[in-house]
């Protein structure tokens, strides 16, 4: 039976609504999509911001806040410091960014004081459902990491276990890809591959299968791993997390099936935090950030086990 988003929406109605803090609300996308979360029992919000600018942008979009509560602060950087201690001390279980550029909202993430820091290399993961696919695919990392080291890309898979394992995957698949499946020195992807696989064999990274390098088609098209023999692999064509050698080929994946494959949804989170922080885009879509609201939200849950 195919995964997608309707079960991850089903499961957070299991955990109970969670609660997110928003930074700089006065955002009509993020007003809607917050509105949206709360209609469909995913999350409650904490909108924090200029509160004169949050109403006004909510009656101009016909979006009612009376039952939301606000916080006013009108300085972006204080709203965005205070909205991130929300979720510091415990009283949110959510960071999403509003009306902020993402290098001031990161600084918030990241402050020494309120922030949501734990000791270890924060990542991104981007959840798909793609309708010709019967599972969900976790691609990591396409928007944070640009070239992440070995020991970064341990940190990678170790912060989206956890995100699998809030979907409802124990054990998940993870396929560190390359333009081949096989080991070459001329090609440090493929030889990073070999090495996490290896980690992975030994013990060092746990509660997943790791198996590398793994070429694109090799990694999510049975078919393809059939035909090309590969039936000595751990993953022949249904892995779960697709790791990416740098920013830039898990980027143009992301890009290539949001905006070429009909009905595709996904929702996208910062993990390694404290808890999870919504950064969505400006250009996302309504619906990816309702998603992202609902993945961030199980994934609070399993957090807090």
């Amino acid at each position: 039976m195919k995964k997608g988003f309707d079960d991850i929406v089903a499961k957070v109605k299991e955990c109970g609504m969670k609660k997110v803090a928003v930074s700089v609300a006065q955002d009509s996308a993020v007003l809607e999509a917050v509105r949206a979360a709360k209609d469909r029992g995913i999350a409650d919000a904490v909108l924090v911001g200029d509160e004169a600018k949050i109403k006004e942008i909510a009656a101009q979009i016909g979006v009612n806040i009376d039952d939301f509560e606000i916080i006013n602060e009108p300085d972006v950087i204080q709203a965005s410091l205070t909205a991130v201690k929300l979720a510091h001390d415990g009283k949110v279980d959510m960071y999403m960014k509003g009306l902020i550029d993402t290098k001031n909202f990161l600084k918030s993430v990241l402050d020494k004081e309120v922030g949501l820091r734990t000791g270890g290399p924060l990542s991104h993961v981007c959840v798909f459902d793609i309708p010709m696919i019967d599972k969900l695919l976790f691609l990591t990392d396409v928007a944070f990491m640009t070239y992440p080291t070995l020991e970064d890309k341990v940190s990678i898979i170790k912060n989206t276990v956890p995100v699998c394992n809030a979907c409802g995957i124990v054990n998940p698949k993870v396929a560190p890809l390359a333009a081949v499946e096989v080991v070459n020195p001329k090609m440090p992807a493929t030889v990073e591959a070999q090495q996490l696989t290896e980690m992975c064999a030994n013990g060092e990274i746990k509660d997943c299968i790791v198996d590398g390098p793994l070429s694109l088609d090799l990694a999510i098209d049975p078919e393809a791993a059939k035909h090309k023999g590969a039936t000595d692999r751990k993953i022949q064509g249904d892995a779960d997390v697709l790791l990416f050698p740098d920013i830039h080929a898990g980027n143009l994946v992301y890009k290539a099936l949001v905006h070429t494959v009909p009905g595709v949804k996904n929702g996208c989170i910062l993990t390694g935090t404290k808890v999870p922080v919504i950064l969505t885009s400006r250009s996302d879509t309504f619906e990816t950030k309702v998603n992202s609201i609902a993945l961030a939200a199980v994934v609070a849950h399993e957090l807090n086990k």
